[in-house]
Order: structure tokens, then sequence, then C-alpha cells
């Protein structure tokens, strides 16, 4: 069975074609710029040489066109006709509290989509797009949607609703959802696998480090708590993003800035964090240069991040009451070899201790904890796209 994985932003398409009788990639690449002046599309071709290809693309339709047309193309595709496609797996970032699983699309699941447009809207406004694309030129294929939140459904209610009137909850679905679910669920069971462990019996703390970046607490391979909230925006400090902030400092600085509601969002999300405090980047490799330049800012930046992670490890090892493993992932988290390091330095008290010649580890499987620490720390990379494709066929095959 094939599978084509897409994940399908406000202007950009991500795909994977995958041979699910052994997981293989059969092609991959990305779009960007939809909608932009000089649109295009980054291809990997199978001996890992990537290839720019100039294309003008001015919607998502003509986007996933032109992805369809270079899996096909007889040069550099990987199939000969788009009948060889068994089904589309899409990520979904926004499920809200409709979507607790993964499910087969339908008008019902379309419309369910868009009436959570407001909780997501760069986001899910893209996903749509790349589904209706799908559909208009494939009517026949069975797509999935795989919902970036649904690992967290099984937190308790106390831990998502937050403390404002209670028909607020009913009657605008206001709570913590969590994000970046799809990861946090992977590398939860592939640690386990990686350390011969059962999942039923680990407290497992994952953080998913990257420019946008979350922490989530798994008892019995069970999401009980995350760090983002309603909106990606909460939680841990992020390249762009603030992360926790006292609601009164944003009504406060919206008056001295005369911003309005959107305006002030947009400040937080895209101009904050990293960006924010140093003004030099969201990008972590150039704020570490920086800091070893012996830039302060960058410096600052440096310790309030690392800081910030500690503070949600320690807090999940209190709800959990204790912690047996703790995984890193995605972008900062595999290959950031000074962050893991100082998150984890300070916290012998639970049990960890690291072992800074095994920290010297990027982009792949390890432990970097001890021999003799209590709690087993590991840097295993994260893979989504595989999550979507597994959960596309699952539903396929039962259908």
């Amino acid at each position: 069975m094939n599978i084509l994985v897409l994940n399908c932003g406000s202007s950009s398409i991500k795909y994977k074609l995958y041979n699910m009788t052994d997981e293989s990639v059969l092609a991959q690449g990305g779009v960007e710029r939809i909608g932009l002046d000089e649109a295009f599309v980054k291809v990997t071709l199978p001996n890992g040489e990537k290839k720019k290809i100039m294309h003008d693309m001015p919607d998502h339709k003509e986007g996933v066109n032109f992805v369809f047309s270079l899996l096909t193309d007889p040069e550099i595709g990987a199939i000969k006709s788009l009948n060889e496609i068994d089904a589309v797996g899409h990520r979904i970032v926004q499920g809200g509290d409709l979507f607790e699983d993964s499910v087969i699309v339908d008008k019902h699941v379309e419309d369910g989509i868009e009436s959570l447009c407001d909780l997501a809207p760069v986001h899910n406004a893209g996903h749509l797009r790349g589904l209706r694309a799908v559909d208009a030129l494939m009517p026949t294929t069975p797509q999935v949607c795989v919902f970036d939140n649904a690992f967290h459904s099984t937190m308790p209610d106390y831990a998502y609703l937050y403390a404002i009137p209670y028909e607020l909850y009913k009657k605008y679905h206001v709570r913590r959802y969590g994000f970046h679910g799809t990861s946090h669920k992977y590398v939860s069971q592939r640690v386990c696998e990686f350390l011969g462990k059962d999942i039923k019996d680990m407290r497992i703390i994952t953080c998913h480090i990257g420019n946008g970046a979350s922490v989530t607490a798994i008892k019995g391979g069970k999401c009980i708590d995350t760090s983002m909230g309603l909106t990606p925006l909460a939680g841990v400090m992020m390249g762009s993003r603030s992360g926790d902030i006292d609601p009164s400092a944003v009504t406060y600085l919206m008056e001295k800035l005369g911003k309005k509601p959107q305006e002030m969002a947009d400040f937080l999300n895209k101009e904050s964090g990293v960006l924010g405090i140093t003004g030099i980047s969201s990008d972590m490799r150039e704020i570490e240069s920086a800091a070893e330049e012996g830039n302060e800012k960058a410096l600052l930046a440096l310790k309030m991040y690392n800081y910030r992670i500690k503070k949600y490890i320690g807090a999940y090892a209190a709800v959990m009451g204790g912690v047996d493993i703790i995984v890193w992932t995605a972008g900062v988290g595999e290959n950031q070899i000074s962050t893991r390091l100082e998150a984890c330095s300070g916290l012998e008290f639970l049990g960890v201790k690291m072992d800074a010649e095994a920290n010297k580890v990027r982009g792949k499987e390890a432990i970097i904890s001890a021999p003799d620490s209590k709690v087993t720390v590991c840097v295993i990379p994260t893979d989504e796209e595989i999550v979507i494709a597994r959960d596309t066929m699952r539903l396929v095959t039962e259908k």
C-alpha cells in the first residue's frame, strides 16, 4: 500500500510518499511560497540530492497538482500513475474537542475542521485548502485526518480547564488542547522500544523543542498534561513565541502600544521569544553562535530558554510522582547539545545524572544520561509523518 502524507500550511505543502510494506520513503519534498512570487518546490531525489524547481502556484490546488506531476514525472518521479496512491493522510493542527482520534474525511469532518478555524486560523485554513485540492484532483482516493492535539485528549479536566467561568468552556470551547501530539506520541512509544521498556509502566517527559516547542507528561502511555494551551503560543519560550506570560501584561502592552487583539497575538507569536529578547533571530543556531561571541542578550536568551524547559520538567515530574525517562526531540532537542545539558543539570534530586560526553550527539537515537542515572535521558529523532501514514493505513484497511 502506498500512502501520501501531506502537511499543508498557509503557503506551503510538505509531502512524503511511503510504501507501507516496509515503510520506505519513495519520494519527499516541500512546496514553498504558494500564492506568492517565486514559488518553488524542493524535491529530495532518490540519491539524497535536493533539487529546487521554480513553478507558479497561485493556490493550494495548483500546489498539490504540481506535487502530483512530480510524483509521476518520468525522470524524478516515484510512481507511474496517481492510481498507485492508495490513500492520502493529512496533518491537522487543531481538532478541538470534536476529534479525539484520526478520521476518514467526509463532508462532516471538513465542516468540523472549518468550524475550528477561529482556534487555529492560519493552520486549519491551509489544511482545508489541501484537503479540498486532493478531493478535486483525486475524488475517489480516501483521505484521513490526523490531529495534532488528539494524543492530548486523555488529559483530565482538572489539567485542561482554565480557571475562568465554566460556561465559557461550554460556549466557546476555551481550554488547553496541546499540540505536537503526533510527535509526543511517536517518541514516547519509540523510546520504550529503544530501551526495551513497557510503556504502561513508564512515566515519561517528552521535550519537543523546535522553533515551536512543547513539553508533555506521559504516564502509562497516556498524556496527562502538556505545556501548549488553547493555541500553540503557551508554555515554554520559543523561537519567536513568548510562551507563558501574565495576561495582564498582554492587556497592559495592548494599551501602551495601541495594538488590536489580532495585532497583539501576531506580536506574541512572531516578534517575541528568543527573537524578541535578542533582536537577532529565532534560529537557535544563530543565538548559540552569538552567545559564543559574548553577545549578552544571546546569553540571556539561552538562560531564559533552558530555565523554562527545566521548570516544566520539574513540574511534570511532580504531577506524575517522579519520572523514568526524559526524551529530547525536534530540531533543537535533537541537535542543541548545550540546551539538553543545561535544562537537565541541577535535576540530580529527581534522579537525573547527565553524561556530558554521551550528550555530544546530534540527530540520532542515543542515551545521553550517565549509566548510574536513575532517570534515563534520551535523544529520539521525531517522525510525525510515519505516525500519520500508519494511522491512515489503519483506518483505510478497517473501512
